[in-house]
């Protein structure tokens, strides 16, 4: 750099920018879309299959959703573990331990005697995805300026979830027509085997753009524990986009697991249960490719109260209508609230962040928005068993979205922007 003690930004050794780091782009891009496949092959065929193959009482939703309440602690607690190794040793080998941890999961599903053993492969893919899913974000971060960081984002998370909608159609699909436990085991070892073959051979080293650019602004490190208290509470700003992320988990939750056994219950079969969650994975997914630019340009707190209001009252629309094209229109509405919100809460995070702690502070507000899938399964399962009724999930998750929506709307504001 032409002057190390406060070099132009514009004249970086590794300029930032989607054009100018098109490769490397790509094979985060390539990451994300399986390790979304990876959670996606679970969402339509598991939750059906745990009272027949597995003894499952049918009335228990809390048992039910043990399995996301396992993945959801510890997704969550992975998030914040993998920020800060990734400050530590680089991107790359969490991004490959992630894989290597989702290796036993196939053999798991395929010798599972009991649905305890379905809870600890839930713990393996909750590492997986703390560690896999959390460095394509923060790499994409790395070598974007903040102009370019919903794009990015949006991006990012278009793949990712375009890979669990892909997954969850096509194992819905194939289960029709097959054993669905099979059908969940070869499924998952394919996608595990190319994504840790791709991950070793192609993924690129990105923290060398966070440091260069942290030189260049001058920025401190922060420790680990003063990156969560920072991102928890010491910062309102911060908190708001920390519940908010917790909490839009819950609607996640109900999609996962509480519209699979409602439909079922209603009459839909497998093919359109998995065309309605893969409809909702997909708007998701596509939507953000328009949301995370829209963030951009307006600013990041808009679209995300919107979205905060939108995907908790569609949601609403599973219990209120009862028509496979409504079921469909529902999931569509839920699925572009969830895309006005998801990728711009993480670049809202990102624009707060200073570059050499940034890794750390999305691997806190990671830690707390998966945490919401724990919370969000215990809350859902126990209200819907006290009600004795799925339905009361529906109004829950609701309720506490548009409550969450409002904290949002008042304790976040847009900072000037860094980069």
């Amino acid at each position: 750099m032409s002057n190390p003690s406060h070099p132009d930004l514009g004249e970086l050794d590794y300029p930032l920018g989607l054009r100018e780091n098109a490769g490397l782009f790509m094979q985060q891009l390539l990451q994300v879309l399986l390790v979304g496949m990876t959670i996606g092959v679970q969402r339509t065929v598991l939750p059906l299959i745990a009272e027949s193959d597995f003894g499952l009482a049918g009335g228990s939703l809390t048992l039910l959703l043990s399995f996301v309440v396992s993945f959801g602690f510890v997704k969550g607690a992975m998030n914040f573990l993998s920020g800060q190794m990734a400050g530590r040793f680089g991107r790359r080998p969490v991004l490959i331990a992630g894989w290597v941890f989702a290796l036993p999961i196939p053999f798991i599903l395929y010798f599972a005697p009991s649905w305890g053993w379905i809870v600890a492969a839930n713990v393996l893919l909750g590492i997986n995805q703390g560690f896999a899913w959390s460095m394509t974000v923060t790499a994409k971060h790395d070598i974007v300026p903040s102009a370019q960081r919903g794009l990015a984002t949006g991006i990012n998370e278009f793949a990712g979830y375009g890979g669990v909608a892909i997954a969850g159609f096509l194992t819905g699909w194939l289960a029709s027509g097959f054993d669905p436990r099979m059908t969940l085991v070869l499924f998952n070892a394919v996608v595990v085997a190319a994504g840790l073959v791709t991950a070793w051979a192609f993924f690129g080293e990105t923290r060398h753009f966070a440091h260069q650019t942290a030189a260049a602004t001058g920025a401190k490190p922060l420790s680990g524990w003063q990156a969560f208290a920072m991102v928890t509470w010491r910062d309102q700003r911060f908190m708001a986009l920390s519940q908010a992320g917790s909490v839009e988990k819950f609607v996640d939750v109900a999609l996962w697991t509480l519209v699979p056994v409602y439909l079922n219950a209603q009459g839909a079969s497998l093919i359109e249960i998995g065309l309605i969650t893969g409809i909702y994975a997909g708007v998701w997914g596509a939507s953000q490719l328009w949301t995370g630019p829209l963030s951009d340009r307006i600013g990041r707190k808009a679209p995300a109260v919107a979205g905060m209001f939108l995907s908790g009252l569609a949601l609403l629309g599973f219990a209120l209508f009862q028509s496979l094209t409504a079921w469909a229109i529902t999931a569509a509405l839920t699925g572009i609230g969830m895309a006005l919100l998801y990728p711009t809460l993480i670049a809202a995070v990102g624009d707060l962040s200073d570059p050499v702690w940034r890794s750390s502070s999305l691997g806190v507000y990671r830690f707390w928005r998966d945490l919401g899938y724990g919370i969000g399964a215990l809350v859902i399962g126990v209200a819907a068993d006290i009600a004795t009724n799925v339905v009361a999930g529906f109004w829950l998750v609701a309720l506490a979205m548009v409550a969450s929506g409002i904290w949002l709307a008042i304790g976040y504001r847009e900072p000037a922007r860094r980069d």
